[in-house]
């Protein structure tokens, strides 16, 4: 059809297509001051200039489905592409939050709501949990939401409680949730094995401390065996126990945090239920609670009722209210619920058991070339650390450039913190024995340059669009002005 028989149509209301940009324009009445005084300089080329443009910077991002990305304590496992697909079924995607659950065709919602609900179920079982709210949309907004409703148990009950413990091995997000939530937060040390130092815990331990914040296992990749015991001490004070359950995919189907003295949890379904991570998102952070923490958790809450049907329950006086609009991240719950259905009890076992082997496997190849942090069997990831090659001039930064000439992402590095030169290590589950030998042997030929010629490690990458940049440099100078050429 000629563009401007299209253009006729689209006046006379029959056609969906926009008049031509010069008549938009027109009508705006924009005034002239606005007006641009010269043509924008848009570079003037052919679609499939264009198109093979955008295909080359598509080349240049690195993924998991690209390489490997043992990028430690946040679980970069491998996506699988069928929930990619449940989570584009037009019976979910196209659906809108404000339709309405049973009337006037609120049938419509039923499956999404029944989703909802069997997701919380099945994570309140895997978890030891009573009940969950699915709507937290990260980790941090979990933690946050977790803190929120300890202090409404302390609030209520009349408690003065102005003080969270964490160790000081703790995710970052800890400290900062507890924070904003009101709290003062009171760091404990570690121990010689790589534990929260136990004595020190029952030292700080009172009567004004809420809660306690535990990564468990916790960031150096060890399970601290003394976790029952420190929730014994907390709740004889009526204190709470948080669970920061951001290295959940080591202990699937093997321990459930609520069974060992846990009263909050959240969870990142964007690591442990592999859904799409990073890139400010999406994600997804729901949290479970105990019995006794049930009645404050965030409205609405589904329902399944008496006939069989779900719906969105407001009713909750305690509750602390929302904490994000609508049922959370729906598209990400897709990804997990299809996850767990498809593998079950037996599969999940198996995902934490592959990443535990993992994990040791990479460890035990390593620890000659690069000093162990703690040298004792790892669960889900392993610290190493580069406090020997920063001798000779080549620190755990120029590593983990030279690992991008090698094909690899870097794992996580300068964390923890309790760690000098630490480089964590999570390989998952989804990594093969093929790929995981090549890493080790990258590394290992990275500590052989080191010894070598430890220049061409701090040049490092070189095989980049652009290679090492002032990274302290361009965070405190930022400069987002538009230049005239």
């Amino acid at each position: 059809m000629p563009v401007k028989l299209i253009y006729e149509k689209s006046k006379q209301g029959r056609c969906g297509v926009r008049p031509p940009q010069s008549d938009v324009l027109a009508r705006m009445e924009i005034p002239e001051e606005f007006m641009r005084s010269k043509p924008a300089e848009l570079p003037e080329v052919s679609e499939i200039d264009a198109v093979r443009h955008f295909n080359e910077l598509s080349r240049r991002n690195f993924g998991v489905d690209t390489s490997f990305y043992p990028l430690g304590s946040c679980t970069m496992k491998y996506n699988p592409k069928l929930g990619e697909e449940v989570s584009r079924y037009e019976g979910f995607a196209a659906l809108h939050p404000l339709l309405p659950q049973l009337r006037l065709g609120g049938m419509l919602t039923q499956g999404a709501l029944e989703v909802i609900y069997e997701t919380e179920r099945m994570l309140s079982e895997i978890t030891g949990m009573a009940e969950f709210t699915m709507q937290p949309m990260a980790g941090a907004h979990g933690e946050l939401t977790g803190v929120m409703l300890i202090a409404a148990y302390h609030r209520e009950r009349g408690n003065n409680k102005t003080k969270v413990l964490a160790p000081d091995s703790a995710h970052g997000t800890n400290p900062a949730s507890a924070a904003i939530a009101g709290y003062s937060v009171v760091s404990v040390p570690t121990d010689s094995r790589g534990r929260m130092d136990i004595d020190k815990f029952e030292e700080l331990l009172d009567d004004e401390v809420a809660a306690v914040m535990l990564t468990n296992p916790n960031t150096l990749g060890l399970f601290d065996e003394n976790v029952q015991k420190m929730a014994d001490m907390v709740h004889e004070r009526d204190g709470l126990m948080y669970y920061d359950g951001a290295n959940l995919n080591a202990i699937l189907g093997k321990c459930r945090p609520g069974d060992i003295g846990f009263d909050v949890i959240h969870l990142n379904l964007h690591k442990t239920f592999a859904t799409p991570h990073g890139g400010g998102g999406p994600g997804a952070g729901p949290v479970g609670v105990c019995e006794k923490l049930c009645e404050y958790l965030p409205i609405s809450l589904v329902v399944k009722r008496k006939d069989g049907t779900y719906a969105l329950e407001y009713d909750r006086p305690k509750s602390i209210g929302y904490v994000a609009p609508f049922y959370g991240n729906f598209g990400v719950i897709l990804k997990a619920y299809s996850y767990i259905i498809t593998l079950g009890r037996e599969g999940l076992v198996r995902v934490s058991e592959n990443a535990v082997l993992n994990a040791n496997y990479v460890f035990n190849m390593l620890k000659e070339y690069y000093s162990a942090a703690f040298d004792l069997p790892c669960m889900h990831e392993c610290v190493l650390s580069a406090q020997e090659q920063a001798k000779k001039g080549v620190r755990a930064l120029d590593i983990a450039k030279m690992l991008i000439d090698k094909g690899y992402h870097p794992p996580t590095i300068y964390f923890p913190l309790v760690v000098k030169e630490a480089m964590m290590i999570e390989p998952t589950e989804t990594e093969s024995l093929e790929m995981l030998d090549t890493f080790i042997e990258a590394m290992k030929e990275i500590a052989v340059i080191i010894e070598n010629d430890p220049q061409s490690c701090r040049d490092a990458p070189v095989t980049t669009p652009v290679g090492r940049l002032d990274e302290v440099a361009a965070a405190k100078n930022m400069d987002f002005s538009l230049k005239e050429r």
